[in-house]
């Protein structure tokens, strides 16, 4: 079978699309043809995360396709099903944080960029029926970090006011979507004025230059949550601009990973610092039947066959996408 696979050397320079051994399924496995997959940032940083004396892996952690084989024991598909793929392994009960031992399909055993994958029967969803194939491929790992953060930790509710700055990744799409569903008003910001237009489209309520005096900007507004993933550039930014009582949970950092804050004006204004990744098989559950009843689907910025997945990962590690990046695999 055709797939992305990593082995030899560190970073892309040990990235090739080659032939691989087809999977075979066993006892309370499933076995995926996938149609498609969707990139995220973490598969950038498996090409360091994974050394160069380590076996071949097919990388890739999101994908959507069609059950073509099971093993003894799986009830909860059949031949033929289209499914979605829960890229989160061992980790099946809502929990305060994951159990040890969890691990994200795609390091440390074989990914989603690949005509075929085995894994276990309950890492396989039926496809909602709404959504199409790109959409699905890229849909979890995004989506089910942007539902825990917005529902699980930050519990949004009707009413709320959410800042997200950095709009234009896969999950900042899938909060500014999921927050509106939620009956939030949402604010945003971007370096890019075409991502500020795009996401006022997409029904944000108001957007603001990233790099603009957010005291100035955001004078008349209340902020009573702020959704984080680009780290020191503008975390004290987004700090200062809750309003007192008010949460910030922080999923990730595509800046630097330390940062400074003010203890004493953090503990006078009385605020929430919440970290959140990745979630529950019953929150991936709980996230499909809510794209579900509010037909969400992703935004999907563009579309690759898996020969060019050079061209797909510059894309991504500059920046440049507003939404997801999907790998055509399969017809």
């Amino acid at each position: 079978m055709k797939a992305i696979v990593h082995e030899g050397r560190q970073g892309m320079q040990g990235l090739s699309v080659r032939d691989f051994q087809e999977p075979e399924v066993s006892s309370g496995m499933v076995k995926v043809k996938l149609k498609t997959a969707g990139l995220n940032r973490r598969d950038l940083i498996v090409l360091t995360r994974h050394k160069e004396d380590q076996p071949p892996l097919i990388i890739g952690s999101d994908g959507a396709g069609t059950i073509v084989g099971t093993g003894d024991g799986v009830t909860n598909v059949a031949q033929g099903d289209e499914v979605i793929i829960n890229p989160g392994l061992g980790w099946k009960h809502n929990s305060d944080a994951p159990p040890e031992g969890f691990e994200i399909v795609g390091l440390p055993d074989h990914g989603t960029f690949s005509e075929y994958i085995v894994l276990p029967a309950e890492n396989v969803e039926k496809k909602p029926g709404h959504l199409n194939w790109e959409e699905a491929g890229v849909l979890s790992l995004a989506a089910l970090t942007a539902y825990r953060v917005l529902f699980t930790r930050a519990r949004i509710k009707e009413g709320d006011t959410v800042l997200i700055p950095g709009i234009g990744s896969g999950v900042g799409t899938f909060l500014l979507k999921f927050a509106k569903a939620a009956g939030a008003r949402v604010i945003v910001t971007s370096r890019s004025e075409e991502k500020q237009k795009t996401a006022i489209e997409l029904g944000a309520d108001f957007s603001i230059s990233t790099n603009s005096d957010w005291n100035e900007e955001l004078k008349d507004e209340t902020i009573d949550i702020v959704i984080e993933s680009i780290g020191r550039a503008t975390f004290t930014k987004s700090l200062k601009g809750l309003r007192k009582g008010g949460t910030l949970v922080t999923f990730g950092a595509t800046t630097e990973d330390e940062i400074e804050i003010n203890i004493r004006d953090f503990f006078y204004s009385q605020l929430n610092l919440l970290g959140s990744t990745m979630g529950s098989a019953e929150e991936f559950k709980e996230m499909l039947e809510f794209i579900s009843e509010h037909s969400i689907t992703p935004v999907v910025d563009s579309v690759y066959p898996l020969e060019e997945y050079e061209k797909a990962m510059d894309r991504l590690k500059n920046s440049e996408n507003l939404g997801k990046i999907a790998f055509r695999v399969s017809e």
